[in-house]
């Protein structure tokens, strides 16, 4: 690996210029990263190493020193309309919730909203589950971000896969392929961390999971 850089937050051992990298890397998040036009947006991501054992969000932040304000979580959403169901993407910063019945389900004009199951988010994005990244989704998803995590200076996301992250500047995220900005789409969840409501909805990890239609908390695996 080249271009070695230091990591503008958290206990990591060193960052690289993710552009720089090709294993580390799943195909569709290299691809975005070398096809992406926007000037400067590519060369600004970094890519970190890290555990994934500690891929929880919560011992996640805990073992490198990661605030949840700086940590997104990216979940793959279902909408259905007069029997169509449309995938799309959100993003929010881990300890909050996305409003996945009203905010989410109106702004897609769908009928119902939910988390899609794991092994349609899997497929559908050639990520892995727990590391989806909203870097590389398929072309013509919706990606909805909370407005928090664009306001962001910089923002740890997920990298394709279960092992590492990607870190950028929150406005960069605002530039990528159908992203779409929004005051309201997530919340503060009471509570966070709290470990027994984490495990009764999986679908709260990264990547989305068998669950309702409601808001869960986003104490996803690794904040991606």
């Amino acid at each position: 690996m080249t271009d070695r850089l230091p990591a503008p937050f958290g206990n990591f051992e060193t960052a690289f210029a993710a552009l720089t990298l090709d294993e580390p890397l799943v195909g569709p998040v290299a691809d975005a990263l070398k096809n992406w036009d926007v000037p400067g947006a590519a060369r600004s991501v970094l890519y970190v190493d890290t555990d994934p054992a500690k891929a929880d969000t919560a011992v996640f932040c805990e073992a490198y020193d990661v605030a949840p304000e700086v940590s997104a979580n990216c979940v793959v959403i279902a909408a259905k309309r007069g029997g169509e169901t449309t995938l799309a993407a959100c993003l929010a910063l881990a300890g909050t919730r996305v409003d996945v019945n009203t905010a989410v389900r109106k702004h897609l004009g769908a009928r119902k909203a939910s988390f899609a199951p794991m092994e349609t988010a899997v497929a559908e994005t050639g990520m892995e589950y727990g590391g989806i990244t909203p870097v590389g989704l398929p072309a013509g998803w919706p990606l909805l971000i909370d407005a928090a995590v664009v306001a962001a200076p910089f923002v740890l996301v997920g990298s394709g896969r279960r092992r590492g992250k990607l870190i950028l500047p929150g406005w960069v995220l605002a530039q990528l392929p159908g992203a779409q900005v929004m005051e309201g789409l997530a919340s503060e969840a009471l509570g966070w961390p709290d470990e027994r409501r984490h495990r009764r909805h999986p679908a709260a990890r990264t990547g989305g999971g068998p669950a309702g239609p409601r808001s869960v908390p986003h104490r996803s695996r690794g904040g991606g």
